[in-house]
């Protein structure tokens, strides 16, 4: 017999075993597929970081886990230069395309003007927001 309990801090060997169990089912079903983080960053002239983005590569595609862009320097494209680094290299690599989520109280519109399609969302997620998942597809050059 199995007993659940809520573990707040758990063994690090306990969440490695569950780790590494959902590694090898999903290896069983797909193969092991390069990947891994992927870091873009903007710098200004004393090298300080002023924009961001960490992404993972997993499964052919692309997912933008984190885009920051320092308060001084929104609005001015910085965004847009970030997807746009972590699009090309995502078509370099031949993945898919790009996907990430937002809430409503980011920048969901920016997504959209940047080509991105809504592909899901949950209302109250957290209560008085809504929280979105878009995705960019990346389809084949026509001559």
């Amino acid at each position: 017999m199995l007993t659940i309990a809520l573990e707040k801090r758990p063994r690090k060997d306990d969440r490695n075993t569950i780790g590494q169990g959902l590694g090898a089912y999903n290896r069983e079903h797909y193969g092991r597929l390069p990947g891994g983080e992927r870091w873009f960053f903007a710098r200004d002239a004393a090298g300080a970081v002023q924009a961001g983005a960490k992404c993972e590569q997993a499964w052919g595609w692309l997912y933008v886990d984190w885009l920051w862009v320092a308060a001084p320097l929104r609005r001015a494209g910085w965004g847009g230069h970030l997807l746009r680094a972590c699009e090309a290299y995502a078509r370099a690599e031949r993945l898919q395309g790009l996907h990430l989520n937002t809430w409503s109280f980011q920048a969901p519109a920016f997504y959209l003007k940047q080509g991105f399609a809504c592909v899901g969302q949950v209302a109250d997620m957290p209560p008085g927001a809504t929280r979105y998942w878009f995705a960019k597809r990346f389809e084949e050059d026509k001559p």
